[in-house]
């Protein structure tokens, strides 16, 4: 008889499509003295990845830069029967290439400005894409490399 645990585990598609239809977030890394720095990020997929952009000088990146293991947790639901989530534990990459950064720029900077939300490497608007290029000037991209996956949907219950 299954476990309560193998019960609520999403499958490799059901993972892929909950990745898919969220966009935030909540990133976890070390930081200089053991303690975990957490924030929520706007993120894209990127060949099925958890990708988003950050300033190259900002906190996560100099913790990813001196350690680069990485914790995401991407959840939702309000009632404990509605509850779904999906942890990734793994690695940040830092990804400086101007090429990738802008497609999932692209993608988070529609979605954060009400604009109709573009697939990944989908060409857009050339003045957006002009005002993109500028924003993204200082910035980073960070994808989730992860080793292992933890999955939860309580409607399975």
């Amino acid at each position: 008889m299954a476990s309560k645990r193998e019960k609520i585990r999403m499958s490799d598609e059901e993972v892929a499509a909950f990745l898919g239809g969220s966009y935030k977030v909540q990133v976890a890394t070390v930081g200089k003295d053991g303690e975990p720095h957490l924030v929520t990020m706007f993120y894209a997929l990127l060949d099925g990845r958890i990708a988003f952009t950050t300033y190259h000088s900002s906190q996560k990146v100099l913790n990813l830069r001196r350690n680069p293991v990485m914790t995401c947790l991407v959840e939702d639901g309000v009632q404990y029967g509605e509850l779904r989530g999906v942890a990734l534990y793994g690695r940040g990459l830092v990804i400086e290439d101007r090429e990738p950064l802008l497609k999932v720029g692209a993608v988070v900077g529609s979605r954060m400005a009400g604009l109709p939300v573009p697939e990944i490497g989908e060409p857009v608007d050339p003045e957006f894409a002009a005002g993109l290029e500028q924003a993204l000037a200082k910035r980073v991209l960070i994808v989730m490399e992860p080793d292992r996956v933890v999955s939860w949907d309580h409607s399975k219950a």
